[in-house]
């Protein structure tokens, strides 16, 4: 921190004075309810998750077991994960997500099977919630992340279970599981790279977007969500090795893309052919169509050769040697489980975020047990949703989750004379439920809300039918109960390393570009691209890490004289580096 001058004078007194005074931001309400564009690939969770989901419960609606639907969908759950992920690493991605879920689910059965206590299964179903923020975003699982984890745990915990039926009901789990994880991976036999394109893809489109904009009045969002898309594909690109001629080809053509997306970044002025151009290949990538013949300066068939060497390098290592690795994806910084216990060191910013959904769901599961709940499980997981990164971020969650599942609630009192008509339509409405939850959750969580409510209260439904007027009554309770307490518990247990978390970010771009600025004008595209990776990284990193810190309350304000030069120099260096990369070859 010592490479960054404090701020003086009037603006210093405002920023960082501020240490000691409440900042309490405004609360937005329009802007939480408000629908968006779907993600581009929601359709790909929501169809496997009717799979996994469908094909259990169907054999089990044969079987006249439905009473076990809980115990599979534990499992089946697990297909909504890793869609983002090439398949290699979805594979492995899925596979600790079915043996979390199981041990998670294991862990709540047998605490079920030992106590009857409800205070203090409340206690240990809010501490395994907490381990699975923890978790979840320490390994960056991405959506739906802890959610799915704690309320299948959650409710296992008030489930009536013997020590004996214990392992005969994780069984059902690990097959269900292994039956999800069949389902995400089947699409490879279709679309080995369909990931990758899709990952290249939004990072053309982002660079188009670049391109089309003015650049006098560009803003540093255009400039810096290119930056990060782009990033992201290198990302994903090199996560799984090309170990076969044929994969090592489409992997070619893929980084021939990402590299003209990159050189809209050092575009000195808008370009709509160049834009079009982008779009156009987009469509083909998404659409399966072939790879384009992409033209490349020599600079930029350098670089691309020098990452070719890097990887194969990589892959020629004896297993388990511990020398240097390539640079991508996240060049001189650790990878895999090394970097999940980095995140997870003491000082970690994720600790709070822990401390917070421990207490939160704690005194939710309380509360609602207070107010006459006998199985408040629905608010330690209305408690453990709404925890974000930051008090605004819950905020929002909170006010959205309250409105879906009161909208979910009324929905599913208006089909209670079809959920009454048979095992059937309970099975036939709930994988409905499912497909529309993840068709509009990705629009707005309140509107995905809507969907789950009901499915959830299903789930209960198969196991033991409860009067309507109490089913209903007692989770719109909870839901109350848990997002005030996990709202109240967000504004007093603060995230206060928010913002030294802005302070290492700052250093870290600070960092990168003298490094970027030192190779400028070295004859070395490996090097130079080294470089461009490390920058990209850390302004990606920093851009997450002021939105976290500025919606978050009881802190210091954002130094935002530090941050947005560090911003705009961090971005006219990364261009003048893709600028380098993309210059012609001299000529011989």
């Amino acid at each position: 921190m010592g490479k960054h001058a404090r701020p003086t004078g009037k603006r210093a007194a405002a920023t960082t004075g501020s240490t000691s005074a409440v900042r309490a931001r405004p609360l937005p309400v329009r802007s939480t309810v408000l629908l968006r564009r779907p993600v581009d690939i929601w359709h790909k969770p929501a169809l496997s998750a009717v799979v996994a989901l469908g094909i259990p419960e169907f054999l089990l609606l044969a079987l006249g077991r439905l009473d076990l639907v809980l115990y599979t969908s534990a499992g089946a759950m697990c297909a909504l994960y890793a869609h983002g992920l090439p398949y290699a690493a979805r594979a492995r991605t899925l596979a600790w997500v079915v043996l979390g879920m199981v041990a998670s689910l294991g862990a709540a059965l047998t605490a079920a099977s030992l106590t009857t206590s409800v205070p203090l299964l409340v206690l240990l179903a809010s501490l395994v919630a907490a381990v699975h923020k923890t978790a979840c975003d320490a390994t960056r699982i991405g959506p739906p992340g802890n959610l799915i984890f704690t309320f299948i745990s959650a409710s296992a915990f008030f489930v009536p279970q013997r020590i004996g039926q214990v392992p005969f009901h994780l069984s059902l789990a690990l097959g269900a599981g292994a039956l999800a994880w069949l389902v995400c991976m089947a699409p490879a036999l279709v679309r080995p790279r369909g990931p990758e394109r899709i990952a290249t893809a939004r990072a053309l489109e982002a660079a188009a977007a670049l391109l089309r904009s003015d650049p006098v009045d560009e803003a540093t969002g255009a400039r810096h969500a290119a930056a990060a898309a782009v990033h992201a594909a290198w990302q994903t690109l090199f996560q799984v090795p090309a170990r076969t001629p044929a994969a090592l080809a489409a992997r070619s053509g893929l980084e021939r893309l990402l590299v003209r997306a990159e050189s809209a970044l050092a575009a000195p002025e808008t370009d709509t052919a160049e834009a079009e151009r982008y779009a156009v290949w987009a469509r083909d990538l998404r659409r399966g169509r072939p790879l384009p013949d992409v033209a490349l300066t020599g600079a930029q068939a350098g670089e691309l050769a020098g990452i070719a060497a890097d990887h194969a390098a990589q892959a020629a290592r004896p297993h388990g040697h511990a020398g240097p690795e390539p640079r991508r994806p996240a060049p001189g910084r650790p990878r895999g489980l090394r970097a999940v216990l980095r995140r997870l060191a003491p000082g970690s910013p994720l600790l709070p975020i822990g401390a917070r959904v421990a207490a939160g769901c704690t005194l939710a599961g309380w509360a609602s047990m207070a107010v006459g709940v006998g199985h408040p499980y629905w608010a330690v997981v209305t408690a453990a949703s709404i925890f974000q990164a930051n008090t605004t971020l819950s905020w929002q969650r909170a006010l959205q989750r309250t409105i879906g599942n009161l909208l979910g609630l009324l929905l599913f009192t208006a089909l209670l004379p079809l959920i009454h008509t048979g095992h059937l339509a309970m099975v036939l409405l709930a994988l409905t439920f499912q497909f529309c939850a993840e068709a509009s959750i990705t629009r707005n969580y309140w509107l995905g809300s809507v969907w789950v409510t009901p499915m959830a209260l299903l789930l209960t439904e198969f196991g033991r039918q409860l009067p309507a007027h109490t089913l209903v009554t007692d989770r719109w309770t909870d839901t109350v109960v848990g997002a005030a307490v996990g709202l109240a518990c967000c504004v007093l247990v603060t995230n206060r390393r928010a913002a030294d978390r802005i302070e290492a970010a700052l250093d870290r771009v600070a960092a990168a570009e003298a490094a970027a600025l030192r190779l400028l004008d070295a004859d070395d595209a490996r090097e130079a691209g080294w470089a461009r990776d490390r920058l990209a990284a850390s302004l990606v990193e920093l851009r997450e890490a002021v939105e976290v810190s500025a919606g978050e309350w009881w802190q210091r304000a954002v130094p935002e004289e530090r941050v947005v030069p560090a911003e705009q120099r961090g971005h006219r260096t990364l261009a003048r580096v893709v600028r380098r990369l993309s210059a012609p070859a001299p000529a011989a």
